[in-house]
């Protein structure tokens, strides 16, 4: 596979703080691509970058073959951004929602085929104040697919949802993956990380430490003599919960 993300040299600067300390890394076409790291250790910032939301101090990014600096708004025309819940007007409905963000696209969208894409179908006259956190996740992620683009960015898509909600949101990031987008996504799970992410990067303090596939990652871990303290069951509490109180999403 060919790249479609190029980062090389990136560097952020605020006053004497370097919150993203020359980092370069590709990701692939038709992949999904996690930043993991702790707070404050530039995933964020480096995301941001990439959107186009953030202004960097030096180094390059390259999309699907587009400048950041030379064609920002032609990358914007080809990248989809997850907008926090602060972004959509919480008194209009889904559908005039999606209506809303193919105008500013200018291109025609089928609001139905798109909530269906989602499981949000139903809700389509619902106002966006009215949802729960996992259909505003979802609608989040529907809102990024209306200008087709070639590379999605997902910023934490699953903090604070329950467990239903988190394994339906990884099923629709896979079903996007599948259909040939590239997701680029930071989370703070790692399981998340783990059963969704082809390649992973790791960065503390503004840098990448690693970036390998997670089972190489784990294998290598192994490899160093690491043995948990406690010995891994075949399954999870959370593989429990869902068995006792089943996989539907509860939206209501």
């Amino acid at each position: 596979m060919s790249n479609i993300i190029e980062v090389k040299s990136l560097v952020k600067k605020y006053d004497s703080l370097t919150a993203v300390e020359g980092i370069s890394f590709e990701v692939k076409e038709g992949e999904i691509f996690g930043l993991l790291g702790p707070n404050g250790a530039g995933k964020t910032t480096t995301l941001e970058i990439m959107e186009t939301l953030r202004d960097k101090t030096s180094g390059e990014v390259t999309i699907c073959g587009l400048s950041l600096d030379k064609s920002p708004n032609e990358i914007k025309n080809i990248i989809g951004v997850q907008l926090q819940a602060a972004g959509y007007y919480p008194n209009l409905t889904l559908v005039e929602l999606l209506n809303l963000f193919a105008g500013l696209y200018n291109v025609d969208v089928n609001t139905m085929e798109m909530l269906d894409l989602v499981d949000l179908k139903e809700k389509a006259k619902a106002k966006y104040k009215e949802l729960s956190g996992g259909q505003k996740q979802r609608f989040s992620i529907a809102t990024t697919l209306i200008n087709s683009p070639k590379v999605i960015f997902l910023d934490e898509p699953t903090t604070g949802l329950d467990p239903q909600a988190r394994r339906n949101l990884w099923d629709l990031v896979n079903n996007i993956q599948s259909k040939g987008t590239t997701v680029m996504l930071t989370t703070h799970y790692m399981d998340e990380a783990e059963f969704l992410c082809h390649r992973v990067g790791i960065i503390d303090k503004g840098k990448i430490i690693t970036i390998d596939t997670p089972n190489n990652l784990i294998d290598h871990l192994i490899k160093k003599g690491f043995k948990r303290p406690k010995q891994v069951k075949e399954a999870t509490l959370e593989d429990v919960f869902l068995d006792l109180t089943g996989k539907e999403l509860r939206d209501e």
